[in-house]
């Protein structure tokens, strides 16, 4: 866990410990009155606290989103008779990525439901924020650009009002679909996660998994009574199959789809001591040629199979040499947190000085947030609208990939085949679910019961690129 996580995660619980220690005299002051009311107030604060306060929100809804956009064409926006106005000095021509920054203010119900603007006259769209939220947001438009252009878009918010002047964000871009793609997937399900629409409709795509995911398999300890190094193996296994079979939905050759087969949750061990041989925590390996028996591809490290930095470095830039990628789909390093994401990325940078192919472009992805664990909010099948940001120190280019409803169902299977996203919520989650429906308005979809169903299949898929300077064309 990053020291930011750490430190949003620490504050969290402090505020949490201090509401609980607010709510315990409220408990004994009410068991004054009468015997039975501490019992009915603690289901009761019980019942509010899953409804509306369990989310992990680690910063005020009150602050603003803060960003420098790079490379954005900026347009002021009016509203005529409720509907946007493209500045006349504004030409769109249907391949860029639209964003509006707007200022949204909750009302009171914005409190208790999750506040949205709805995005109506053309391709009708639902963005959810914060509840509470107060601050300027970034709404994304992207494919919205007909009914911009002529004047039907209309923006309405719903539990919030929009507030302040609107600015309109063009950030037009190359063709990173027309070469061939390389998407690095930290885990099985990574690659779907973040880039599944943009691999299938790519000229050429490899999906290059890091590691077998082998830990967390505590689902396979109880339903098939294995002790912990065997349901670890087995759980490496199904997932390495996940890896290379998955992406053959959308059209990936088994050729281009390596399981690496390094160990969960230990790159960043690997990576202190490049030359060290680090094991798996519970599988009880410390050979990578287990989990890479469905490949179909060699590499020059299955000679020995060492789980080291060294070998993981050098396997990534054979990779690169052999596929000679256009576009490198990778973990963002500032906004995805988890350990083995940022050390991912790390090694296609290490990898990256000692290739002489260079890609044109590397796009950046987040499947997890330092400090909101909801986001996309909103539901299956909504907008993707800019995630929380308030410190705009990196120079950020975001360029969204539109997602048609058929390639939202193809990403959805695509999902559903992943064995680590199919296990039923435990029921402590399907309680809250339940409460949040009924109470709070929340919906799910019905194609999957992980959270992740929610949250990637979507209208978009949303990346950070870094152009790259081809040194060949310098010399």
């Amino acid at each position: 866990m990053s020291a930011r996580k750490q430190q949003l995660l620490s504050r969290h619980r402090k505020r949490k410990r201090i509401a609980l220690l607010v709510a315990l005299c409220l408990l004994l002051l009410t068991g004054l009155l009468a015997w039975w009311l501490p019992l009915l107030l603690a289901v009761l604060l019980w019942v509010a606290h899953e409804a509306w306060f369990s989310d992990h929100l680690f910063y005020e809804p009150g602050s603003d989103y803060q960003y420098d956009l790079q490379g954005s064409e900026r347009y002021a926006l009016e509203s005529r008779n409720g509907l946007l106005a493209l500045p006349a000095a504004c030409s769109l021509d249907g391949g860029e990525t639209l964003l509006v920054r707007v200022g949204l203010r909750a009302g009171w119900l914005g409190r208790l439901f999750d506040p949205a603007v709805l995005i109506e006259g053309g391709n009708a769209d639902s963005q959810a924020f914060e509840r509470g939220v107060r601050g300027v947001r970034y709404l994304n438009l992207t494919g919205q650009d007909e009914a911009l252009a002529a004047g039907r878009l209309r923006l309405r918010g719903r539990h919030c009002r929009l507030t302040g002047d609107m600015e309109l964000l063009v950030v037009r871009h190359a063709d990173y679909l027309a070469g061939s793609l390389m998407v690095i997937a930290p885990h099985a399900d990574d690659a779907e996660l973040a880039a599944f629409a943009a691999y299938a409709q790519a000229a050429q795509s490899w999906i290059v998994t890091v590691t077998a995911g082998e830990i967390e398999n505590e689902y396979y300890r109880d339903t098939l009574k294995l002790d912990t190094v065997a349901a670890a193996r087995l759980k490496g296994e199904v997932r390495s199959w996940d890896s290379v079979a998955v992406p053959r939905w959308a059209g990936v050759p088994a050729s281009q789809s390596v399981q690496l087969g390094y160990f969960c949750m230990q790159l960043a061990a690997m990576q202190a001591d490049p030359e060290a041989v680090v094991s798996s925590r519970e599988a009880d390996l410390a050979d990578t040629r287990p989990f890479r028996r469905f490949n179909e591809l060699s590499l020059h490290s299955d000679a020995d199979g060492l789980p080291t930095w060294r070998n993981l470095v050098a396997d990534l830039r054979e990779l690169i040499e052999r596929a000679r990628p256009a576009t490198i789909v990778l973990p963002h390093p500032q906004l995805d947190p988890h350990p083995d994401h940022v050390c991912a990325h790390d090694a296609l940078r290490e990898a990256l000085k000692g290739t002489q192919w260079q890609p044109q472009s590397l796009l950046f992805y987040a499947n997890h947030l330092h400090d909101n664990d909801r986001w996309p909010m909103g539901e299956a099948g909504d907008g993707v609208a800019l995630p929380p940001s308030f410190e705009a120190q990196w120079a950020m280019r975001p360029w969204t990939l539109q997602v048609s409803p058929a390639q939202q169902r193809h990403k959805a299977l695509a999902l559903g085949m992943m064995h680590d996203l199919q296990p039923p919520a435990p029921l402590k989650r399907r309680i809250r679910r339940f409460l949040q429906h009924y109470l709070a308005g929340r919906r799910w979809p019905a194609f999957g019961e992980n959270e992740f169903f929610r949250k990637a299949v979507r209208r978009h898929e949303l990346f950070w690129v870094e152009t790259l300077i081809d040194k060949r064309e310098q010399q």
